[in-house]
């Protein structure tokens, strides 16, 4: 577990502009199992959530078509929130960070480490746009 005041501003990073944390299983299940859109961000400390994830994720806002709610998760802080979320992004393997995008409790859109790591921030963005469009 990392110290809270050290992940305050990665936290922040994202509460900021909307996003609403989860710390245990019943509120992802409960955010995830309703009616709607769902973005689920499992925030990270490295340094590819940093420079890539968190930035792609609040551009990914500026769009006509957003999720209905978005929350996150923090991996290696909110253990019991993390694992459900990874339960819920079956059949991908856990990793960190990632995103996923749900309709009405269904994955519908995965972006996974390695579509997270070395890329940059705008065409993260895009990405998340692009499922945006098409399912919210």
């Amino acid at each position: 577990m990392y110290p809270p005041e050290l992940v305050k501003p990665m936290r922040e990073d994202l509460t900021n502009v909307g996003f609403a944390e989860l710390h245990t299983q019943e509120e992802v299940n409960k955010a995830i199992h309703q009616k709607g859109t769902t973005l689920v961000v499992v925030n990270s400390v490295c340094g590819c959530a940093a420079a890539n994830a968190r930035p792609g994720a609040k551009m990914s806002l500026q769009n006509a078509k957003k999720p209905n709610q978005l929350v996150t998760v923090f991996a290696g802080v909110d253990r019991e929130a993390t694992e459900a979320a990874r339960a819920e992004m079956a059949p991908f393997p856990p990793s960190s960070p990632s995103m996923a995008l749900f309709k009405d409790g269904e994955l519908v859109h995965m972006l996974e480490r390695h579509h997270i790591e070395g890329r940059p921030a705008e065409l993260i963005a895009e990405n998340l746009k692009n499922a945006y469009n098409e399912y919210c």
